[in-house]
């Protein structure tokens, strides 16, 4: 019997102790990604050249301030009409961050979708096309007809549908995929605004699009990155440039998946806070604000003040794992009181 126990710790022993042995051994490889950053790694090498998908470039700072306006023209009776082209793919690959590929299902290739923009009263109308080898939806909230809604009437891989709707009300709304399941389709990347203007139009600002969402990479169901329009840490390593004493809108829309909030903290000044933008009298008046997933909010804010200012997440989690950036605040009318 004593016997037998020393031979099973002895294969025991060697069991765990050999493997520890060899991984310790084991060299790392170095491989180069897309953007010329060299990446060590004792693991297997998951490289998307092989891939049969296009890999996805995005300039978020680009994105920042585009707005799709869509083909205008009038019709007869005066009504304006704005055509717009959408494409739904789901076989691209992105790097989200340095060396990490995820697979990014786009609206006309970018991940948020498009930023569409219309005119209160203005006709609506959405050529969409499915590239890709699931089937997707356009689902745009705000008002419209039953068949238009962009739920049952799935479009299949290689699939047309025309979406066609008046825009109303006011405010920022948002457009996403509506198939089942449905948070498969959002965490990969297909949403995006959709801004309808009052008549009167706003007040002049410069205007910035800040979707809030995250990357599950590892499809456990929980977020590994998060961030505002897609690639974590963006902003705070190219703060966005605005001018002191001007005002700023930021339409702010969170469709954050997996986590039941989110929230949107602003350094160095306050803002004015408007829900869906629906309304043209302000909410409240703060330096925080925090939304469930699909809710809205147009900020309004001027930096009296010069200098670099944080905005982020103020879930501490959701900050350092991509969700911040900052406001580079210049100079544009200098004066004595601000030396005070």
């Amino acid at each position: 019997m004593f016997m037998i126990l020393v031979i099973v710790v002895s294969i025991s022993t060697l069991y765990f102790v050999i493997p520890a042995v060899s991984d310790a051994a084991e060299e790392p490889k170095t491989f180069l990604t897309h953007t010329g950053l060299a990446i060590q790694t004792t693991g297997d090498i998951i490289d998307p050249i092989g891939y049969t998908g296009e890999l996805l470039e995005f300039d978020p700072e680009s994105y920042l301030r585009d707005f799709d306006y869509g083909t205008v023209s009038e019709l007869e009776d005066g009504t304006i009409l704005r055509e717009f082209t959408i494409t739904a793919r789901d076989d691209q690959v992105m790097e989200v961050s340095p060396g990490v590929f995820y697979n990014v299902w786009t609206f006309n290739g970018t991940v948020p979708g498009p930023t569409i923009r219309a005119t209160e009263g203005d006709l609506v109308r959405v050529h969409f096309s499915n590239e890709g080898s699931k089937s997707h939806t356009m689902h745009f909230h705000g008002i419209h007809k039953a068949e238009m809604d962009g739920v049952f009437e799935n479009v299949g891989p290689g699939g047309k549908f025309i979406y066609e709707f008046f825009a109303e009300p006011v405010g920022l709304h948002l457009y996403h995929c509506h198939v089942h399941p449905v948070e498969e389709h959002i965490a990969h990347g297909l949403y995006g605004a959709y801004i309808v203007d009052p008549k009167e139009g706003r007040a002049q600002a410069d205007e910035l699009v800040f979707v809030l969402n995250g990357l599950d990479t590892d499809f456990d169901g929980e977020n590994n990155f998060y961030g505002a329009n897609t690639v974590p840490f963006y902003y705070q390593h190219h703060p966005v440039e605005i001018s002191t004493n001007e005002l700023i809108r930021a339409y702010v829309v969170n469709i954050l998946e997996f986590d039941p909030v989110n929230n949107f903290h602003l350094h160095g000044t306050l803002f004015h806070h408007y829900p869906a933008g629906t309304d043209t009298v302000p909410a409240g008046f703060n330096d925080m604000l925090t939304m469930s997933q699909g809710e809205r909010e147009i900020l309004e804010f001027e930096y009296k003040y010069p200098g670099l200012y944080m905005f982020h997440a103020h879930n501490t989690e959701f900050s350092e794992k991509g969700w911040v950036g900052s406001f580079l605040a210049k100079d544009t009318n200098k004066n004595i009181s601000d030396e005070i």
